[in-house]
């Protein structure tokens, strides 16, 4: 049984990244379970760059304080583009002996109303709920998921992420050797 500590309490997070370690590795056993910790950057990361390091500051520093064989940062982010604002997550993957996976989600544009309330300072999650008239939807199906009508909920959008960043762990011979 391999242990797999998610950087989150987030059931959708730590839903994700079990089923992407199941998918990618199906002979195997794994134990996944989130811890919380701090990612050491802004509350609402606001660009690619701070968005990945948010999900490598999560991996490193759970792996600091929880031993296993996996750690798994996730971090959700958004920038603003001339044609308006992307919403996207990146992924982080360390394994016990230091090597990285990484992946980012696909990316998609968020409504003017959700965009407006982040500039004012609101988080992707709050300015979800404020505009639809939610309770705590980053814990659910998040933006992508209301966006969507669950075409894509928040699991299968970070599940396919998670899997993209165990393809050097699935192919290790390609990217560690």
């Amino acid at each position: 049984m391999l242990k797999v500590i998610v950087a989150s309490k987030n059931p959708v997070k730590i839903n994700a990244t079990s089923k992407a370690f199941k998918e990618m590795f199906p002979a195997e056993n794994f134990d996944v379970e989130g811890v919380s910790i701090a990612s050491g950057v802004n509350e609402q990361p606001q660009n690619d760059l701070e968005t990945f390091q948010g999900a490598l500051n999560r991996a490193e520093n759970v792996s600091k304080i929880a031993i296993a064989d996996f750690w798994v940062g996730i971090e959700g982010g958004i920038e603003e583009k001339s044609s308006g604002m992307e919403a996207f997550a990146w992924v982080v993957v360390k394994a016990k002996d230091g090597k990285l996976g990484k992946a980012r989600t696909g990316t998609f544009f968020l409504p003017l109303k959700i965009a407006e309330l982040i500039k004012q300072g609101k988080e992707l999650g709050e300015a979800d709920d404020i505009v639809f008239g939610r309770t705590n939807s980053k814990q659910e199906n998040g933006a992508v998921g209301i966006l969507t009508g669950n075409v894509v909920d928040r699991t299968k959008y970070y599940t396919e992420a998670v899997v993209f960043a165990l393809i050097p762990f699935k192919n290790s011979q390609l990217y560690f050797s």
